[in-house]
C-alpha cells in the first residue's frame, strides 16, 4: 500500500510545556486512524501543523504522497455569515474545483446538494448566520466530503452534532475506501469506522491495531512491560549502587564507562509510568433531594410560529436518569432552559383556551414575530431544589483570570488535572477540553440535587468521559442529560424523552441502542407493509382492468423458451435459499446473542431479503403463467 503520509521528528512546546517531542509515524493508503489523547496533550496542535496552519519547533519532516487530494475538518469553521450555505461551501471550494471544466464542476455542486440532503440541510439559500453550531458543523462536513478526497484529516467531527446526522457520517466513512485520521472521543463512532488506534502519551506517538476496547488491553500490557523493566533495573541500580559504594572511587580506580553506566541506571529506574486521572471523590456529596423535583403539566412553548413543546406533561423522580435526544434546533436546550428557570417567555398563559386564542390572533395579523415567545401550562419546582446546570455554551470566564482566580482549591483543582504548574496559567491559554474540565468543576463544587449536563462530552477526552460515566452512575441526586454520544447514554440513563420536532415528546423507556433497534424494527414493517400495500394496488388495478377490457379470442398460451425456462428453475432456486437466508437470520436475531454490530447488519439484511423476494416472486408469477 501506498505511503500517504510521513512525519518525522517533529515538536511543539508552549512555554515550559512539552506538548510532543520529535514524534514520527507513518499512515498508508485505507489506514482509518483514530487519535486519543488527555486534553492539553497537543492533539489539535498536531492537526494544525498538518494542516499547514502552526509550525514544527523542531522543523522535522512532514511529507504528503504526491498528487493526492486532502481534505481538512478543523473545530472550528471559518464562514462568512452573510453568504447562504450553498455559496459558502462553493467559494470556500476553490482548491477543490480549480481547474476542473465545467462539467465536473456541475458534478461537484450536484454532490454538495446531496450531501446537504443527507445532513438534512434542505435550504442551500440559507445564511450563515441564521444556522445553529450544529448546521455549521454539517455545512463544513459537507464541503469535506464533496470533495471526495483521498485522504481526510478531521478533528472532532461529531461535535455539536445530532445523532442523526453522526450515524449518517459514521456510515459513510464506514463504507468510504478512503484514508482517514481523526480526533474522536465517540467511543461509538471510533470503532465503526477505525481500524487503527493512534495514542499520544507522554510526548510520544503509540499504534495499535484494531478497535476501542483492544488499545484498551494493548495500551495495559504495554504499561505493565513497561514498569516490570523499571523493576528489573532498579535490582540492578542496587548492585552498581552496592559496588560503586565499596571503596573510594580514587583509590580503586574504577572503570568511568561503569560509573557512567550506573547514573544512567539510575534516571531509568526513576521513570515509573503513572498515568493522572481525574478524580471525583471530593464530589460525591449533594444537597438532599426532597419528593418533589420538577413537575411540568400541559407545559406548551411557541417563538415566534414554531413550536417547541405541545402539552408535555411529566413529573421528574427522585434519582432518576433521563437522557433527551434529538434533531438540531428540536428544542432540546430550550427545553431545559424553560424547566430550569434560565429563559423566561416573553408571555405565560395559564389558561389555554386563552392562549389558543392569542395564537389564532397572531397568525391573523400574519406577525410570527409578534409574540417570539409564548408559554402555556405550569412548571412547579420543589423546596430543596439545587440545580447544577452545564450548559453547551455555558462557560463565560474572562480570558485574563488565572485557574486559580476561577476555583481558589488547590486540592479540588489537583484532583482534576490542574497540577500546581497550572494553577496560574491564564484561561486563553487552557486547550478546549481544559476549559471543559474547569468548568464542569464549578458546576460539581455546587453539590446540586439535581444535574442538569447539555452536551457534556463535547471537548472533553475519553478517560475524563470513562471516570464522569462511572461517578455519574453513583450520583446522588437525579439527572438530566443532552447528548449525541452514544456510549454515554447506554451507560447512563433509564428512559429517553425523544424530541420529535413540532413539539412532539415521547418517552422510550430503555437506552439509546435498543430504541435504535426498536426504531428499525418499526421502520422495517413500515417498508414491508407498504411494499405489500403497492403489490396489493397492482394485483387489483390489473383485475379491473381485466373486467372492463373487450372480450377477446382467447390468445393461446406461449410456450417458455429454453432460456425462459432456465430462468424460471433459477427463480425457485433463488426464492428458496432467500427463504432459509431469511429464517437463519431471524433465528439469530431471537437469539439475543449477537453483538449490536452484527443485529445492525442483520436486520438490513433482512430488509433487502424481503425487497429480492418479492422482485423475484412478481417474475416468477410472469414466467409460470406460460407453462
Amino acid at each position: 500500500m501506498a505511503s500517504y503520509l510521513q512525519i518525522e521528528n517533529i515538536s511543539k512546546s508552549y512555554g515550559p510545556k512539552v506538548l510532543f517531542e520529535k514524534i514520527g509515524f507513518n499512515i498508508n493508503e485505507g489506514d482509518k486512524i483514530a487519535l486519543i489523547a488527555p486534553n492539553g496533550t497537543g492533539k489539535t496542535s498536531l492537526m494544525r501543523i498538518l494542516a499547514g496552519k502552526d509550525k514544527s519547533d523542531s522543523g522535522g519532516k512532514i511529507m504528503f504522497l504526491k498528487d493526492i487530494k486532502i481534505a481538512f475538518l478543523e473545530q472550528e469553521y471559518d464562514f462568512d455569515p452573510e453568504k447562504t450555505i450553498f455559496d459558502q461551501i462553493m467559494s470556500s471550494s476553490s482548491e477543490f474545483t480549480k481547474g476542473l471544466d465545467q462539467e465536473h464542476v456541475w458534478e461537484y455542486e450536484r454532490r454538495v446538494v446531496k450531501f446537504l440532503s443527507n445532513f438534512n440541510l434542505n435550504n442551500p439559500d440559507q445564511l450563515m448566520k441564521e444556522l445553529s453550531g450544529g448546521e455549521v458543523k454539517r455545512v463544513a462536513l459537507t464541503q469535506m466530503l464533496a470533495s471526495e478526497a483521498e485522504f481526510f484529516i478531521m478533528d472532532e467531527p461529531t461535535n455539536h452534532l445530532d445523532i442523526d446526522a453522526i450515524e449518517f457520517l459514521e456510515g459513510y466513512l464506514g463504507r468510504s475506501r478512503c484514508t482517514l485520521l481523526m480526533v474522536t472521543h465517540d467511543r461509538y463512532f471510533l470503532d465503526r469506522v477505525c481500524n487503527i488506534v493512534m495514542e499520544m502519551d507522554h510526548g510520544a506517538v503509540y499504534t495499535y491495531r484494531g478497535n476501542y476496547q483492544n488499545y484498551l488491553e494493548k495500551r495495559e500490557e504495554r504499561i505493565s512491560n513497561y514498569n516490570a523493566e523499571t523493576d528489573k533495573v532498579r535490582n540492578i541500580l542496587r548492585r552498581e549502587l552496592e559496588w560503586i559504594r565499596s571503596t573510594p572511587c580514587a583509590r580503586t580506580g574504577k572503570a568511568r564507562y561503569r560509573i557512567n553506566a550506573f547514573y544512567d541506571l539510575k534516571d531509568r529506574a526513576s521513570q515509573v509510568y503513572t498515568q493522572k486521572q481525574v478524580s471525583m471523590e471530593a464530589m460525591k456529596g449533594s444537597t438532599r433531594l426532597g419528593t418533589k423535583i420538577v413537575n411540568c403539566k400541559d407545559l406548551s412553548f411557541y417563538y415566534g410560529d414554531k413550536c417547541y413543546l405541545d402539552g408535555f406533561t411529566y413529573n421528574f423522580q427522585r434519582y432518576e436518569k433521563v437522557g433527551i435526544v434529538g434533531r438540531n434546533g428540536a428544542g432540546k436546550s430550550t427545553f431545559l432552559n424553560i424547566i430550569t428557570g434560565n429563559y423566561t417567555p416573553d408571555m405565560v398563559c395559564t389558561d389555554p383556551e386563552e392562549y389558543q386564542r392569542l395564537r389564532l390572533l397572531d397568525c391573523a395579523r400574519n406577525d410570527s414575530q409578534s409574540m417570539p415567545g409564548l408559554m402555556t401550562g405550569v412548571i412547579e419546582r420543589g423546596e430543596s431544589l439545587k440545580i447544577g446546570y452545564y450548559h453547551q455554551s455555558g462557560m463565560s470566564f474572562n480570558p485574563e483570570d488565572t485557574v486559580l482566580d476561577i476555583v481558589n482549591d488547590t486540592w479540588l483543582l489537583n484532583r482534576f488535572l490542574f497540577p500546581h504548574e497550572m494553577l496560574n496559567n491564564k484561561i486563553e491559554k487552557l486547550s478546549g477540553g481544559e476549559k471543559r474540565r474547569l468548568y464542569l468543576l464549578t458546576i460539581l463544587m455546587q453539590q446540586p440535587n439535581l444535574l442538569i449536563l447539555d452536551e457534556p462530552t463535547n471537548d472533553l477526552d475519553i478517560v475524563t468521559l470513562n471516570i464522569l460515566e462511572d461517578y455519574l452512575k453513583e450520583f446522588g441526586g437525579s439527572l438530566i442529560i443532552v447528548s449525541h454520544d452514544r456510549h454515554f447514554l447506554d451507560k447512563l440513563v433509564d428512559h429517553l424523552f425523544i424530541f420529535c420536532g413540532n413539539g412532539l415528546v415521547k418517552d422510550f423507556v430503555g437506552s439509546y441502542s435498543e430504541y435504535r433497534e426498536y426504531i428499525k424494527e418499526f421502520e422495517a414493517e413500515q417498508r414491508s407493509q407498504a411494499r405489500a400495500e403497492e403489490k396489493a394496488a397492482k394485483e387489483k388495478a390489473a383485475k379491473e382492468a381485466a373486467k372492463t377490457a373487450a372480450p377477446e379470442a382467447p390468445a393461446k398460451k406461449k410456450k417458455l423458451t429454453y432460456k425462459e425456462q432456465k430462468k424460471l428453475e433459477q427463480l425457485e432456486k433463488d426464492l428458496e435459499a432467500l427463504a432459509a437466508e431469511k429464517a437463519d437470520l431471524e433465528e439469530k436475531l431471537n437469539s439475543g446473542s449477537l453483538p449490536y454490530e452484527e443485529l445492525q447488519k442483520a436486520s438490513e439484511r433482512i430488509g433487502e431479503i424481503m425487497e429480492l423476494t418479492d422482485e423475484k416472486e412478481l417474475r416468477w408469477l410472469e414466467l409460470s403463467e406460460n407453462l
